[in-house]
């Protein structure tokens, strides 16, 4: 690492002309990149009800849930009326000049009008991907709306609408937290390094990262559907970890760069080279935990979730590699500048801080309070999640002025409270009469439509049980278990709200593995990195208990509302059902960030000197500063997304921020040196066959 640091130090202009190819190269697709990226995938592949939706799409006119469902609704005329029917023809003929509509299928009697006339729904079949369908909403629904008259309405509905509103939403939130996250940001970083070169730099090289992680974003897409959440928590995620990497860094190079000026000689080369033998490795390592933590989420079976991960961990490569390339090639070339515009308070200020020294001795001198103090705190907060519930979200996650919202509701007050939330049912004809039977009779179950024949002359019916309870309640989880265990052995029942039931058994039943994965693989590279199996195992269990707080606070705030008109947001009695499986990898990656930062420093001061008692204190001094304000950063980051109006990126703000601040606080500069203190060098011992087998990594450099 000193080598390869000294080589970058060494060809500033080959660095950074390669760094400008890749920006360029790149960045020229990063403008497109919310518009190119897929809009659904939230699915659970290979589930029953993923093929109801390709049966449906196959052979009944591409009515399946994908379709785009537009309500036409009139307080003083009915459907039948010219001036509604003129609104219908108009929004038939905007559905059907869409080469990604396939059949219009207009309101029925007795299946998609009110039992009232004042309201018809029309299904814009689906002709291409979830993805696809998306798009198309995003593309006609202004389009759509615009049919609207002074006393006839018109709003887009169904699945497809939900994720093009909420996309939206989505995106205009991400974008205003970002607005106020990097002058919050920028603020912090001026009082932790002092001067505004030095701030600037972790800014610059974290935006260099998330241009090229888009523009690469984008190129993906070609090969596969990417997630349009994957750039919006990228953005978020890889802002907070480049800072964090590039803090550690820089204020490293700024200590080297200060020994070699007491010596006589500046050579920020050589400052360049112990900065990458100690913290360099520390930062690496930190990143491949991170990029291990995330691929644990490749495993859940569903597109949106995996993409998700992938989109993330593609930024925090090339934050990752920003910050060990790009960075040391500029440190190299500003030297001593990287001081210019220092604040008066900053020119006295070492690397060594005496403050964190003096909590690093108090620790040391009483461990055992602060350890049951932090613990008591950790673990009450923790009980609340053993109680926390998860599903998919419901259409209160859009804003109440969306159209997609606007149309659900109106369905509802029309139709019935589970009208917007159909099942769909596929049969084979011979088994047509038996499954409208049994589908009607089941509990839960308030209406089922006749049975629609194949378009395409396929043996297959379509029935469409209506339940008798908001797609959201958690009792049509029961109807629809009912429904597949009574109906015959041909039918099988999917729709939009047995996909989300169905993605939620999978995020479910993959949880435990993604957590095991999780946590053998972080132990495994911490073993490697601190070549100690006891602090090994210790900083990966003191990492959960962070990530359990987290959670707990997680029940209280977003399931049972508390503090929610304060946040606000109403709250949807659970958590999103992604959080579990997608926030524990996040929280546990950041954990094991500050854990590698921190126990790399205390290795460092230990292979110097074998003393457990001054290195536990030494890393204190020399990594609590930059711990604290790499927390600040990424607490600020993540606390301006709780200003969201849309839920999900107001959960993962909060859940993210809280984990940061008790991590931070409690585990890394608190519970963690006290372990340090009470296992002394029992926490660095490693046996000699352990040490045979292991890579040799050392964090002094000489």
């Amino acid at each position: 690492m000193a080598r390869f640091g000294a080589r970058m130090a060494g060809n500033f202009k080959w660095v950074v002309t390669a760094w400008l190819v890749v920006i360029i190269g790149l960045g020229a697709f990063a403008p497109s990149v919310f518009g190119s990226l897929a809009g659904a995938g939230w699915q659970s592949n290979g589930s029953e009800s993923v093929q109801v939706r390709e049966l449906a799409q196959e052979h009944f006119g591409g009515n399946s849930s994908a379709a785009i469902q537009v309500v036409v609704h009139s307080d003083t005329e009915q459907v039948t009326d010219p001036a509604v029917a003129a609104v219908i023809s108009e929004v038939t003929d905007i559905l059907a000049a869409d080469s990604r509509i396939s059949e219009v299928i207009p309101p029925q009697p007795g299946m998609s009008i009110s039992p009232d006339g004042h309201t018809g729904i029309l299904i814009g079949g689906a002709n291409g991907t979830t993805d696809e369908m998306v798009k198309a909403v995003d593309d006609l629904k202004g389009e759509l709306t615009a049919a609207s008259t002074d006393s006839i309405e018109v709003y887009p509905t169904g699945a497809s609408a939900l994720w093009s509103d909420f996309n939206k939403a989505n995106h205009d939130a991400m974008i205003k937290a970002e607005i106020i996250s990097w002058p919050v940001t920028l603020a912090i970083m001026v009082l932790a390094f002092g001067s505004l070169v030095a701030a600037g730099l972790p800014l610059l090289l974290t935006l260099a990262g998330l241009v090229a992680s888009a523009g690469g974003l984008v190129l993906l897409n070609e090969i596969t559907p990417i997630s349009v959440w994957a750039m919006n928590f990228a953005m978020m995620f890889a802002l907070a970890l480049g800072i964090d990497y590039a803090l550690f860094l820089v204020v490293r190079f700024r200590d080297a760069l200060r020994k070699t000026i007491d010596a006589g000689r500046i050579d920020p080369q050589r400052a360049v080279a112990e900065t990458m033998d100690t913290a360099g490795k520390a930062v690496l390592l930190s990143g491949l935990t991170v990029l291990i933590s995330l691929s644990a989420v490749l495993l859940v079976p569903a597109p949106a979730v995996r993409t998700m991960a992938v989109g993330i961990m593609l930024a925090v490569v090339f934050v990752l590699a920003a910050t060990l390339t790009l960075l040391p090639a500029v440190l190299g070339k500003l030297g001593p500048k990287v001081n210019a515009g220092s604040l008066p308070y900053a020119k006295r200020q070492v690397h060594r801080s005496p403050k964190f020294a003096t909590w690093g001795q108090l620790l040391h001198k009483h461990p055992w309070p602060f350890a049951i103090g932090s613990l008591l705190i950790l673990v009450a907060l923790s009980i609340p999640a053993l109680g926390l519930k998860v599903a998919m979200p419901s259409i209160s996650v859009v804003p109440e002025d969306a159209p997609v919202r606007q149309g659900y509701e109106l369905v509802q007050a029309q139709m019935g409270e589970g009208a917007p939330g159909m099942l769909q049912i596929i049969a084979p004809t011979a088994e047509a009469e038996q499954t409208a039977q049994i589908a009607a009779s089941v509990d839960g179950v308030s209406m089922v439509t006749p049975p629609m024949p194949a378009m395409d002359g396929s043996d297959y019916v379509m029935l469409q049980a209506i339940p008798n309870v908001d797609p959201s309640d958690p009792a049509l989880e029961t109807t629809l278990d009912a429904l597949r265990a009574e109906l015959p052995e041909g039918a099988i029942v999917g729709g939009a709200p047995a996909e989300n039931l169905d993605l939620q058994t999978a995020l479910n039943e993959y949880l435990p593995i993604v957590v095991s994965v999780i946590l053998v693989l972080g132990f495994l590279l911490l073993l490697i990195a601190l070549q100690a199996p006891l602090i090994a195992l210790l900083g990966t269990v003191v990492s959960l208990l962070s990530t359990g707080a987290a959670f707990g606070v997680a029940k209280l705030i977003f399931q049972d509302g508390h503090g929610a008109s304060l946040l606000g947001f109403t709250p949807q009695g659970f958590l999103n059902g992604w959080g579990p499986v997608f926030f524990f990898a996040m929280i546990f990656a950041i954990a094991m960030d500050y854990t590698v930062f921190l126990l790399s420093s205390v290795k460092e001061h230990y292979e110097n000197t074998g003393d457990p008692h001054g290195s536990q204190v030494d890393g204190m001094a020399h990594s609590g500063r930059v711990i604290f304000a790499a927390a600040a950063v990424m607490i600020a980051v993540f606390f301006s997304f709780a200003l969201a109006e849309p839920l999900p990126p107001k959960e993962m703000g909060i859940i993210l921020g809280v984990a940061v601040l008790l991590d931070a606080i409690l585990i890394r500069l608190v519970l963690l040196p006290v372990l340090l203190r009470l296992t002394g060098h029992a926490a660095w011992w490693s046996p000699t066959w352990l040490r045979a087998v292991l890579p040799k990594i050392g964090f002094s450099h000489s």
